[in-house]
């Protein structure tokens, strides 16, 4: 047998899962169907952020990725959430949620997605007991009690003991072994590029409420000597089509008043990137030699930073799992405990963003007025602001 363990798409969640296992010991295969872009301004790059939450960092320092970040990482200390529903788009109710009412760091580090791809391959190069192909997609599967067998878009074949579904909402992998997955389309797209702004942001984290979805900002290091973001910003997928139309300076006209100048006018930094936003979850976590991970098992809107803590959180439970199984790595055991230990906790998570995700895009202004006035009462009580942020660590999770 070639490799214990095969991953299934090269996004970071299957770099992840490729440098995890790598980290154990491990022989794995890491399959990415295209080559990765590893460079700000190349064609293709994912110009999307991450904020790894503290349980997500603590495991990448544990698997050794995060000494080739810490140095190009953004602390995310305060994250603050601004209602701006009123008749005019200015902020009127504002709640800041500071780490530490909590712990000593950081709520989280931010990072540019195709800093992460570059640095997550350096580091496979760097175990021998994996290997990384681009170029290359898984395209069957046949299992048994004992293997996988797994056919290669370049017609070859491959077994092993354990095959990792880290292909995507869309996973071949899940499909192959026959689960299903239930969707919620919300009719909304996201914007995501870079801006530049005069008001420093002071390692804020700042979610503008107001119709269609929010407009997040979250902070980056200054780029050309002034203040930088990386921004998220959710309409309906019609107005959402017609902003990414826009010209360069209407384009920044708009997001200025999207952001109600919170930190002065806005220049464009990056390209930009469009996306349809869903919520998405498995009927199940495994099947037979198979584990799902990341947008295979769960897609939720990019809302809290929980999207690829999740993953990771995936990640983590089945390499604490397959230290109990030793050598019969992936056997029904194993995947039958991961699924229920990651199930509940998911299926909250996802239920949940779906809920903050519906109340964000709420366009009566009675419903707008409402939500203001749950957020300045929601938050302001202590304890209750306390719970939330730990929930929003994970603290809870699996």
């Amino acid at each position: 047998m070639s490799y214990e363990i095969i991953v299934s798409g090269g996004g970071i969640a299957g770099l992840a899962a490729a440098a995890a296992f790598g980290a154990e010991g491990r022989s794995v295969l890491c399959l990415d169907p295209t080559a990765p872009v590893t460079d700000r301004s190349a064609d293709g790059a994912d110009l999307r952020t991450t904020a790894f939450l503290q349980p997500a960092q603590a495991f990448l320092s544990e698997i050794g990725l995060w000494d080739r970040l810490a140095n190009h990482a953004m602390p995310l200390q305060v994250m603050r959430i601004a209602d701006a529903g009123g008749e005019t788009p200015d902020i009127r109710v504002t709640k800041a949620f500071d780490a530490s009412d909590i712990s000593d760091l950081p709520f989280g580090w931010n990072l540019p997605n195709w800093l992460l791809r570059r640095e997550f391959l350096a580091h496979l190069d760097s175990l021998e007991t994996v290997t990384f192909r681009a170029g290359i997609s898984t395209t069957s599967l046949f299992t048994r009690e004992a293997e996988a067998r797994v056919t290669l878009s370049d017609g070859s074949k491959e077994r092993c003991k354990l095959v990792i579904a880290a292909d995507g909402r869309n996973s071949p992998m899940r499909k192959a072994a026959g689960i299903d997955v239930t969707t919620t389309r919300f009719g909304q797209k996201a914007l995501a590029f870079a801006v530049t702004h005069a008001i420093p942001h002071d390692n804020v984290s700042t979610e503008i409420h107001r119709t269609g979805g929010p407009f997040t900002f979250v902070p980056l290091s200054d780029l050309d000597g002034r203040p930088s973001s990386a921004i998220v910003w959710m309409e309906e997928g019609p107005k959402a089509d017609a902003l990414f139309a826009l010209d360069e300076d209407a384009f920044e006209d708009a997001m200025t008043e999207r952001s109600c100048s919170l930190f002065g006018p806005l220049k464009l930094a990056s390209r930009r990137s469009i996306w349809p936003i869903i919520s998405q979850e498995a009927e199940r976590l495994s099947a037979e030699r198979v584990a799902l991970v990341a947008e295979a098992a769960h897609v939720v809107p990019p809302i809290g930073a929980q999207g690829l803590n999740m993953s990771l959180t995936d990640i983590r439970m089945l390499r604490d799992l397959s230290r109990d199984a030793g050598a019969d790595l992936g056997n029904r055991q194993m995947l039958d405990a991961y699924h229920q230990k990651r199930i509940a906790d998911i299926r909250a998570r996802v239920a949940g963003i779906t809920l903050l995700n519906r109340t964000s895009m709420i366009s009566a202004q009675p419903l707008r007025d409402l939500r203001a006035k749950g957020l300045d009462a929601l938050y302001t009580f202590k304890p209750i602001r306390r719970t939330l942020m730990q929930l929003g660590l994970g603290a809870r999770g699996a």
